[in-house]
This record gives structure tokens, sequence and C-alpha cells, in this order.
């Protein structure tokens, strides 16, 4: 069995707003993103060389994305489901299998603070 992690955040943005949001954040948390004609964001992560790409519809609030660097490649299932004037922003993350159970701890761990981070960006923005 695959191990996995399911964090949920709420942000201080109706779901529209939050989504958008969301789609600008590689720039604001990676100063080096740069985004490619075919949609990848390509930056320096926690793991080296990094890229990241969205597969998003906004109608149904799904943000999946791929991520992959030089030591893993995540697929990532990710909504953002309507909470009143709020939104909550759902994340399902998988143990891949190149990574031992510390490493997957220890990306946890850095994942948690960098979802901290995206809520201060959304809600700023």
């Amino acid at each position: 069995m695959t191990r996995s992690r399911t964090i949920t955040i709420t942000v201080k943005k109706k779901t529209g707003d939050a989504f958008d949001a969301i789609l600008q954040v590689p720039p604001k948390m990676m100063p080096d993103a740069k985004i490619t004609e075919d949609g990848w964001w390509s930056f320096t992560g926690p793991h080296g060389k990094s890229k990241l790409k969205f597969n998003e519809n906004k109608s149904l609030g799904i943000l999946d994305h791929q991520y992959v660097d030089e030591e893993s490649k995540w697929d990532v299932p990710m909504r953002v489901v309507s909470n009143g004037d709020f939104s909550d922003v759902v994340i399902t993350l998988n143990k891949p299998t190149e990574l031992s159970d510390s490493q997957f701890d220890q990306r946890m761990a850095e994942i948690g603070d960098m979802v901290l981070s995206m809520k201060n960006i959304i809600e700023m923005t």
C-alpha cells in the first residue's frame, strides 16, 4: 500500500479568486520560476532543478499538477472547494516509489511549510 497525506487549508478568498491566485503562485514562491510555451513552470526547488505543470479545470475546481525534481516525480490531485466566502484547498500527496519513507516524511514537513506560504500569497493576491 502506498503512503499518502492529504493537506487541507482554508483561504480567505472566494473559489474562483483562490483558483486564479494559485495559478500565479509559482513566480511568487520561486523567484527564478519561468513558464514555457507548453505550460511547464521551471525553477530551482529544494531538491534541485524542478518543474511544475497544472492540469486545471476552473469550473470543477481542479488544479491537479505534476511536479518533477531531481529526486522524484509527483502526480498531485488538488481541488479548490467553495466554503461560503472562503475556499478550501485540498491537496493529496502520494509517496513516489523512488522515495524512502524517511524521505517522504521529510518532504511532508517541507511541503507543509510551502503550503502555509502559499496560503499567505493567495490571501494577499
